[in-house]
């Protein structure tokens, strides 16, 4: 991992500035002379930069972002916990750390960090920008934001426009976390309870109800309590709670919310025009979070776009397991 800092200030969409700016990045593969071989990938809420990690199957020489052949970048997103600025980082010109002080970033405070970034690289132009969910919403706002940058865009499981079926379940989320009493102290610690519940609130969102009864069916149907099920929805709370800042789950959550392609722009069909780049938007078939329409309202709205909807038993996460299906799309439409 590779970290810049800035001195740079951003003005935040919703007011306020971040100043002394730290980024996080990972790399794969190489540039070429032109620096003209660069896929950017955007991360989803709780991932961090380092694509070959969270995205197995894709990074690599062969594989869908062939480091053989391309320059493979991820920057960790403001708000999260994973080395760029967020609420785990010290405030600038202090000790203390921001935690709860740290101010609410937009998707569109994301992309601003995320120019910061390409320019210091020296990047000028960009073969394909990607990425899943909160991921997708970056690429979207960045194609409208510079779209003389990219040759590709490819958005998967993603809107365009926040949803308020989207949104319930976000702000179900975050009512979990203010519902732990130690939320809003400052230590690392604070919110953990409320997290895991969170989190439990958010799995239900990223799969399906036939995922579930296939894959936490009970062996024994006579039981009266203690179903597979129950310590599933608590180990995956767990297993968050290990790795992830309460206070950037709550940033990274209303970050989701901001997402909206068409603010101060005239609407979203208008904002959608603006993108140049050749565009593969992908759907998951499944996916009761990001339902499918939500990626068609996306591709009918670009000039040339195509949409493709890929077949998944496990709902949203269809975008982090199905690395073939995903692949042979993206693969076929470049050709």
């Amino acid at each position: 991992m590779n970290t810049e800092h800035f001195n740079d200030t951003i003005e935040l969409e919703g007011g306020g500035v971040l100043s002394g700016i730290d980024i996080a990045y990972h790399s794969f593969g190489g540039l070429n002379e032109e620096r003209t071989n660069v896929i950017w990938v955007c991360h989803a809420l709780t991932a961090n930069s380092d694509v070959e990690a969270w995205w197995p199957g894709t990074v690599g020489p062969g594989l869908l972002f062939d480091t053989d052949r391309f320059f493979v970048i991820c920057a960790n997103t403001l708000g999260s916990c994973y080395g760029s600025s967020g609420p785990v980082s010290k405030k600038p010109d202090s000790q203390d750390f921001f935690y709860a002080d740290f101010p609410q970033v937009s998707v569109r405070d994301m992309v601003k960090a995320h120019q910061l970034l390409r320019k210091r690289l020296g990047i000028e132009e960009v073969y394909m920008v990607t990425g899943g969910s909160l991921g997708g919403q970056q690429a979207l706002e960045w194609a409208v934001t510079e779209p003389e940058l990219f040759r590709f865009l490819i958005p998967i499981a993603t809107n365009a426009v926040a949803s308020p079926w989207g949104i319930a379940f976000n702000e179900s989320q975050r009512m979990a976390l203010e519902a732990d009493s130690s939320f809003g102290e400052s230590n690392n610690n604070a919110g953990i309870a409320g997290m895991k519940v969170a989190r439990s609130i958010a799995l239900i969102s990223y799969r399906t109800s036939d995922a579930y009864n296939k894959t936490q069916e009970d062996e024994d149907q006579n039981l009266l309590g203690g179903h597979k099920v129950c310590s599933y929805q608590r180990y995956q709370g767990e297993k968050l709670a290990r790795r992830f800042s309460p206070y950037s789950y709550f940033i990274l959550s209303g970050t989701l919310d901001s997402q909206n392609l068409g603010r101060g722009r005239g609407g979203v069909e208008k904002a959608l025009t603006m993108i140049k780049a050749k565009t593969l938007v992908v759907g998951i078939s499944s996916d009761i979070l990001f339902p499918t329409p939500d990626q068609k309202r996306i591709a009918n709205g670009i000039t040339g776009a195509k949409y493709v909807e890929v077949a998944s038993f496990y709902g949203h996460d269809g975008f982090l397991l199905e690395v073939e299906g995903i692949t042979n799309a993206v693969r076929s439409f470049i050709k």
